[in-house]
């Protein structure tokens, strides 16, 4: 098994932050060819989706996320740190923090459209870990 991981700045506003790119370059370094990458977020208020970018799906997921939990204090019992922060922590059971991702021949078995994504909608916390693992097949 070969591990690292990286920070991420993800800012003070709800983002889908498209991991692929550090993915791959993690995947190059390991020299990588059959196995399985394991991507891990250790935040109780973030977490990863496999999905597309750019073309809009990435914001129909926060609107979907601010729908299904709104940012406001009248719901959550967990209150501390800005407006409605206690939705942040019910994320991870929607999102997970965690992907598992097929890698064949040094590639990630994506498809076209399918992107790695970390989903932090956590306004008091702009910088993340990210840890990459390949398990060799």
């Amino acid at each position: 098994m070969y591990s690292t991981e990286i920070e991420v700045h993800t800012g003070r506003e709800a983002v889908v932050y498209d991991l692929t790119r550090e993915a791959e370059a993690f995947l190059t370094e390991a020299d990588a060819d059959d196995g399985l990458l394991h991507v891990w977020v250790p935040h109780a208020t973030a977490g990863l989706a496999i999905l597309e970018t750019g073309a809009g799906s990435d914001d129909d997921l926060l609107s979907a996320l601010d729908e299904l939990l709104p940012r406001d204090d009248a719901r959550w019992r967990h209150r501390h740190g800005s407006k409605g922060h206690g939705r942040d922590h019910v994320l991870p059971a929607l999102v997970p923090p965690y992907a598992t991702i097929p890698v064949i021949g040094g590639v990630m078995a994506l498809g076209t459209w399918q992107s790695i994504c970390l989903v932090d909608t956590n306004l008091d916390n702009p910088v993340r870990r990210v840890r990459f693992s390949l398990l060799n097949g």
